[in-house]
């Protein structure tokens, strides 16, 4: 009976799941990357989230290794290519959090337009300030979506009742316009949009992407969103893009450095938790109390492919 590690918290139904296929599961949500390096070595295969990377030390230790599971949608803590050279399956599940990703950009994008943090914290503290607080709409403004895979499909979808202009593009895909979206240029992202949503990978080409270059090209000020990877954005360039007038306000759920006391170290830190028009949040835009559990439903329909 082929055996699978279950390395990191999942829920149960991917378990359960693999069990009904008939694979014989541990589930050891507290296992650490030395622990799992031990024990690797007699299992088919290994479910993870984000707790460890699964890199070549891992893969060498795991002399039966068939496929890594892994519980969410971006696969940057794995080397797919080691992992390809070695003919193990790599399978992931961005379909489980789509919907949370595409809810939790919409909700961003609508406290920066409206305020909302500030205008908050000010009634908090006894200030009423309407005029200060004044919002904008976001009926027919344009929505530029840098990648359109399951998380720039999912927010060009929660964003149409909005009676907005939506358009994308994505290197690796063409022909993908639909009633929801239009497919443009890069030329015309930055000539058009009023919004820049970022839902593309972490790859070696798109780390620090967005600098001050990139910023720089854009016609009009933008409202700026990244529910990606943090490494993607340099975050000086952001601070400095908001200075200027570039960026009107950005909703940054992911940062190039997360958790703390990491976090805190960033030279750019004290800068960054000071500006009134940034929102925060802990890389949370796709981990919902749902998607906790779609992930495992999706990871366990696509384990069902699998053939050892």
């Amino acid at each position: 009976m082929p055996r699978i590690l279950i390395a990191d918290k999942l829920h149960s139904a991917f378990r359960e799941k693999a069990e009904k296929l008939g694979y014989d599961v541990d589930d050891c949500p507290a296992y650490t990357r030395a622990e799992t390096l031990a024990a690797i070595k007699d299992y088919e295969g290994l479910a993870i989230r984000t707790k460890f990377n699964i890199d070549r030390e891992l893969m060498e230790a795991g002399t039966r290794l068939k496929f890594i599971a892994r519980a969410g949608a971006g696969m940057d803590n794995i080397d797919e290519k080691f992992a390809e050279e070695r003919g193990i399956i790599c399978i992931n599940a961005p379909e489980g959090n789509r919907d949370a990703v595409g809810e939790h950009a919409v909700g961003m994008l609508l406290s920066l337009m409206n305020n909302l943090r500030k205008a908050d914290n000010e009634v908090r503290h006894e200030i009423w300030d309407r005029e200060g607080n004044r919002g904008y709409e976001l009926k027919n403004r344009t929505v530029g979506i840098i990648g359109y895979g399951h998380m720039g499909q999912s927010f060009a979808r929660k964003l149409r009742g909005f009676d907005v202009n939506i358009i994308a593009y994505d290197k690796y895909k063409t022909a993908f316009g639909d009633e929801y979206v239009k497919e443009v240029s890069m030329e015309e992202i930055v000539k058009e949009s009023d919004v820049l949503s970022l839902h593309i990978p972490l790859t070696r080409e798109t780390r620090q992407m967005v600098d001050d270059e990139y910023f720089f090209h854009f016609r009009k000020p933008v409202f700026f969103l990244n529910t990606a990877r943090g490494e993607i954005v340099n975050t000086s360039s952001v601070l400095r893009a908001i200075n200027s007038g570039k960026v009107l306000g950005a909703g940054l759920d992911v940062l190039e450095s997360e958790k703390f006391p990491a976090l805190a170290e960033q030279p750019w830190f004290e800068e960054l938790i000071a500006n009134g028009k940034i929102i925060l949040s802990p890389h949370v835009a796709g981990w919902t109390f749902e998607s906790y559990r779609k992930i495992s439903e999706v990871l366990g329909e696509k384990l069902a492919s699998i053939s050892l």
